[in-house]
């Protein structure tokens, strides 16, 4: 393959970007940090527009500084911190809250409530995960349960979830591509690693508002924020 390959190192603290030519050779690269924010404590979070902002800057650099076109670069690969956790709305590409980061721990609670009822083991047979806050699931539950509209956003089918490789996807093919692969995903404790597809009864689960959980009260909202996620 003729062509240069970009590839976009989207990190906790900063992004990257690293060119690569034809020879796999290491061309230029470039780095930004971003802010964090920690609004409590054992809260972690960030602006994506903050991720976004950085990861166009440094792959604007490695291009301006080599003097190449954009039309030399054959292809685009990311690499990112991969249980962060993003609910956007699909029509206008807005985030409906920061980021939730994977060391975040504001759920600990509400997944000690599903261990205590007995959903770890089903939860471990069906993604290979111990059940904890780390991963995007009990995220994605704590977003559309204390975000403002967010529930009924994504029962309108409105919102998207992506971990931080589907949000870049996203923008960077102007909301055409909303899709992650399998590492990712199965970091996402809604993936079942047995059949490779999302798992209705994850999803189910996860469904349950944290209020609710309990009296197994279900909603539909994950699912339709999940499932279009190919």
């Amino acid at each position: 393959m003729s062509g240069y390959i970009l590839a976009i190192d989207q990190g906790t603290t900063s992004s990257r970007a690293i060119l690569f030519n034809d020879c796999m050779k290491v061309v230029d690269t470039s780095q930004r940090e971003f802010p964090q924010h920690f609004p409590k404590s054992g809260w972690v979070e960030h602006d994506v527009e903050d991720i976004w902002h950085s990861v166009m800057a440094t792959c604007r650099d490695v291009v301006a500084r080599t003097g190449i076109v954009a039309s030399a670069i054959a292809g685009i690969g990311i690499t990112n911190q991969r249980e962060t956790t993003v609910l956007w709305n699909r029509r206008t590409g807005v985030p409906v809250h920061r980021a939730i980061v994977w060391q975040d721990r504001r759920t600990a609670s509400y997944c000690a409530r599903l261990n205590a009822a007995g959903s770890g083991e089903m939860i471990a047979e069906k993604t290979g995960l111990v059940l904890d806050p780390y991963f995007s699931a009990s995220k994605i539950a704590w977003l559309l349960d204390n975000v403002d509209g967010a529930r009924e956003a994504a029962e309108k089918g409105d919102l998207l979830f992506g971990t931080i490789d589907s949000y870049l996807l996203w923008k960077l093919t102007g909301g055409r591509v909303h899709k992650t692969d399998a590492t990712n995903a199965s970091r996402t404790m809604l993936y079942n690693i047995y059949s490779q597809e999302w798992d209705a009864d994850l999803c189910r689960l996860f469904d349950r508002s944290e209020e609710h959980t309990s009296e197994l009260q279900s909603h539909t909202r994950i699912s339709y924020a999940v499932f279009c996620l190919k």
